[in-house]
């Protein structure tokens, strides 16, 4: 069945309620594959997020000689040698960051060239700085454009030391490090060129997958890490609920007035993006300025909420959104100004919202291009709950990390028109 052109959703003009159960968490559970994978014997991941960017992960490591079994919905089986061997074929991943970043990284523990490509859209997101940091580490890779397509001639290990590495556009490269550098043939310290890093919180998410799976890895300073030559042992996983999921959720519950049970309070969260919780919760009174630099992924909820918002917010700290799945800051303009010129406007990196109230209830025909990005539909969707006929193009891409999330918009009673 082809996928749909579009969707619009009828505001309910109620209060939304209901229960709903969240997808797993993409960062968690990306990141439990690849370290069940460099762990020797069985792992077993419960709650685990079955969708594109997992599916992208879970097929590469598959690639490389690991077995993994999916025998529900929600939990994988991961069996595996501890070794990765050498890919027939270039590892393919879609648009999924994670595992793009993540491999490779790890794939230096291959014996051989592996090539690690991605989609259109993935060869436009920098990766040079990894590849550079790698580099320190003894790692021959190459990247002619400074983004994928990316060949690192693995060597079947890698050597001990410091690496420096410049995070300011994703600290999944310090993530890709350290998951790397307990694999490594002495101990490994990973240290930032500067202070700034994107997402610090994903770090941390990191450190505490790693050492659930034996990893032995010490804080030594703000932008410093001690990672010991451990290796990593076989274990289970239940994977938290999804917090950048989460938001879109908290979201349609604040403006609609309503209560949705997600089973998972927003202060037993580890993710990051839970940050914005408190933030949601404040509409339509949120705060005028919004630093987002560590809860990211969060932006785009928070940014349409804010259309709505009584007053002007001006979100600071977002120039990584510029190199995400499509430039955020960008789409997010778009679309805002579709509904009503003047909505939103950029300055330089920064993204200010003017808040309009009025437009709710109204009727504003508008088509709101998602550049096959999941978090701009599903952070739209929340603006086609207050204002009428507008068209989220390409629905489809939500599967990328919440396949049902059309499905559980209309669990809660919200009408769905899918267009072809």
């Amino acid at each position: 069945m082809p996928h749909p052109l579009s969707v619009t959703l009828t505001p309910p003009q109620r209060p939304l309620k209901g229960r709903l159960a969240l997808p797993g968490s993409k960062s968690i559970t990306n990141r439990a594959l690849l370290l069940a994978a460099l762990a020797k014997g069985r792992s077993v991941l419960t709650g685990a997020l079955k969708s594109d960017d997992t599916a992208r992960m879970a097929e590469a490591l598959t690639a490389m000689g690991v077995t993994i079994e999916e025998p529900d919905a929600t939990t994988f089986l991961v069996e595996s040698s501890g070794h990765l061997q050498k890919p027939e074929m270039p590892l393919f991943l879609g648009n999924a960051g994670t595992a793009t970043r993540f491999l490779t990284a790890a794939v230096a523990l291959v014996d051989g060239d592996v090539v690690v490509d991605g989609d259109a859209n993935m060869r436009k997101r920098p990766i040079r700085p990894l590849v550079e940091a790698l580099a320190q580490l003894g790692v021959e890779a190459s990247t002619p454009t400074g983004c994928p397509p990316v060949t690192v001639h693995g060597s079947g290990s890698v050597q001990g030391g410091r690496v420096m590495v410049d995070a300011g556009l994703s600290s999944q490269y310090v993530s890709a490090l350290l998951m790397l550098a307990a694999r490594g043939e002495a101990p490994i310290e990973v240290a930032l060129t500067g202070d700034h890093i994107g997402a610090r919180g994903y770090v941390d998410l990191t450190i505490a997958a790693m050492r659930h799976f034996g990893a032995v890895v010490e804080a030594q300073g703000a932008g410093l890490w001690r990672v010991a030559a451990t290796g990593y042992a076989a274990c289970d996983l239940a994977v938290e609920p999804d917090a950048s999921a989460a938001t879109y959720l908290w979201a349609a519950e604040a403006i609609t007035g309503g209560r949705i049970d997600l089973g998972h309070p927003a202060e037993n969260f580890t993710q990051p993006d839970a940050a914005a919780h408190a933030m949601i919760a404040a509409w339509p009174a949120m705060p005028a300025l919004i630093e987002g630099s560590q809860m990211q992924d969060a932006i785009p909820t928070l940014a349409v909420i804010a259309a709505f918002n009584e007053t002007p917010v001006r979100f600071t700290g977002i120039a990584n959104l510029r190199v995400k799945e499509c430039d955020r800051i960008g789409a997010l303009s778009t679309g805002l100004n579709r509904i009503k010129p003047g909505l939103a406007r950029e300055e330089g990196d920064d993204l200010i919202i003017a808040g309009d109230p009025a437009l709710i209830g109204q009727s504003r025909p508008s088509e709101i291009r998602t550049f096959d990005d999941h978090r701009i539909a599903m952070s739209f969707a929340l603006a086609g709950l207050l204002v009428r006929d507008i068209a989220i193009l390409d629905p489809a891409c939500v599967g990328k990390t919440y396949p049902a999330f059309w499905d559980d918009l209309q669990r809660l009673g919200v009408a769905a028109r899918f267009s072809d």
